[in-house]
């Protein structure tokens, strides 16, 4: 295969090949359980959700591991503040985390790790590092990853030591965290006596629980191995979490952690980024309420994985337009079953788009043309290219009917008297009874659609 890919470690794209012959090892770094999932992390399931797809087309073997951090100064702080144990809270928090990533039609990976499953081994990790020189135990109990120390620290974000020294938001006073180097991180964090009991895991190191940087670390070498084909995530863990991942593992083992990374771009909320810490932020399940999930997977899928991408009614109002219009070409012809043939030039310029860097905008583009081809010659086979085709991106899947109406207020019992009052009037020669029909159904959002063959209808846009 011709794949080349964005590496964020060497700014540049880069002809992918999996270090075993047809099996890519992905890691992916998930969500912290401690409140709903928003649109921003919807973005990066979504995207590396088509990143497996694409590889799977292309006949390759994947082992897709996309952890759960599920112990955090923010989860053991809502869980205080909720009167329930951690387990409860990350518990239910995963769960709704599965409802709106299967809502989306996102596929789940083959290994969903939690942190609190993987101490002993971040345990390991720990004490390798502390026997090489790289981890120090600090005074107040805490065990710390010596930055200096490692030779390679900033090359995934491209920032010298000095740089990050000069004011980076993770440095800290030493007196803070009993750190030799304000640029040090936790590994280790001591237990602190108004801490639940729950929260607290016996080691070499005293009673205390993992920092965040090391669980990914753990988990990914445990699963994957100690090195492995692909590294994603969101940008805003491109540094310090990534950073610091490639450290630790690399100062643990001595070698390459992932021979490649990728980081999705943000979903912006009037030009400034999504998230829980800002509180600008759009849950999966309320956007939900309003605009239909396939709509939302499109409306992700349309643009780059890299791109910042704007959020906004607008925007989904657009998306759900555009997604009816691939649903019609569909709705106009009976679709037949293909296997996907390369060679086909809708298919070969839906593999070119994909092979650079999961171009979707332009895989995208290639399904509006493909669906002016199925409405101009009702191919049975071109419209199952279509489909086909979407699958892959895990769209077009629904049935065109029920996409299309789908959004109504009223019931199709009620519209069909509606529709059948309208072709009275009409045969009445009532043309303005008609058109009144027609413009109260839109009204009510409902279009209507006359043919050859009667009149059908569809949710307006």
């Amino acid at each position: 295969m011709s794949l080349r890919i964005y590496n964020t470690l060497s700014r540049d794209m880069v002809d992918f090949t999996p270090a075993e012959p047809g099996h890519v090892r992905m890691y992916v770094c998930g969500m912290t359980v401690y409140d709903l999932c928003h649109l921003g992390h919807a973005r990066s399931m979504v995207a590396f959700d088509i990143v497996q797809r694409w590889l799977r087309a292309n006949g390759l073997k994947v082992t897709y591991v996309r952890n759960v951090t599920d112990i955090d100064d923010k989860i053991i702080k809502r869980a205080v503040e909720n009167g329930e144990t951690i387990r409860s809270l990350t518990d239910r928090m995963i769960d709704a985390l599965h409802q709106d990533a299967d809502a989306l039609g996102i596929e789940r990976p083959q290994f969903e790790p939690r942190a609190t499953d993987y101490v002993p081994q971040m345990l390991s990790m720990i004490g390798t590092l502390e026997q090489k020189g790289l981890a120090y135990r600090a005074g107040n109990g805490d065990v710390n990853f010596a930055v200096r120390k490692f030779s390679g620290y900033g090359k995934l974000s491209g920032k010298s030591l000095d740089e990050l020294n000069a004011g980076e938001r993770v440095a800290v006073s030493s007196e803070e965290g009993g750190k030799q180097d304000p640029l040090d991180f936790v590994l280790w964090k001591s237990a602190k006596p108004s801490e639940p009991e729950d929260v607290k895991w016996a080691s070499p190191f005293g009673a205390g629980r993992p920092g965040w940087h090391i669980e990914c670390s753990a988990m990914s070498c445990e699963l994957l191995g100690e090195t492995f084909d692909i590294h994603g995530g969101g940008a805003d863990l491109q540094f310090p979490h990534h950073e610091n991942e490639i450290a630790q593992s690399e100062g643990a083992n001595g070698k390459t952690l992932a021979n490649v990374w990728m980081h999705n771009g943000f979903i912006n909320i009037d030009n400034e980024k999504m998230s829980k810490s800002l509180g600008n932020f759009f849950t999966i399940r309320d956007v939900l309420k309003t605009y239909d999930a396939e709509t939302v997977r499109f409306f992700v899928v349309r643009s780059h994985y890299r791109s910042p991408l704007n959020y906004s009614n607008v925007h989904l109002d657009d998306a759900r337009g555009a997604l009816k219009r691939l649903y019609t070409a569909l709705h106009s012809v009976v679709t037949e079953s293909v296997t996907i043939d390369w060679t086909n030039s809708f298919a070969a310029r839906f593999q070119g788009a994909m092979n650079e860097d999961f171009g979707t905008p332009e895989a995208v583009a290639v399904l509006f043309d493909l669906a002016s081809e199925v409405n101009r010659s009702q191919s049975p086979a071109l419209a199952g290219l279509l489909k086909a085709l979407g699958g892959i991106l895990g769209l077009l899947q629904a049935d065109p009917q029920s996409f299309l109406q789908s959004g109504s207020v009223l019931d199709d019992a009620a519209i069909q008297l509606h529709i059948q009052a309208r072709a009275a009037a009409k045969l009445a020669k009532n043309f303005a009874e008609a058109d009144r029909i027609r413009q109260d159904l839109l009204a009510q959002g409902i279009a209507l659609k006359d043919s050859s063959t009667g009149t059908s209808w569809e949710a307006a846009s």
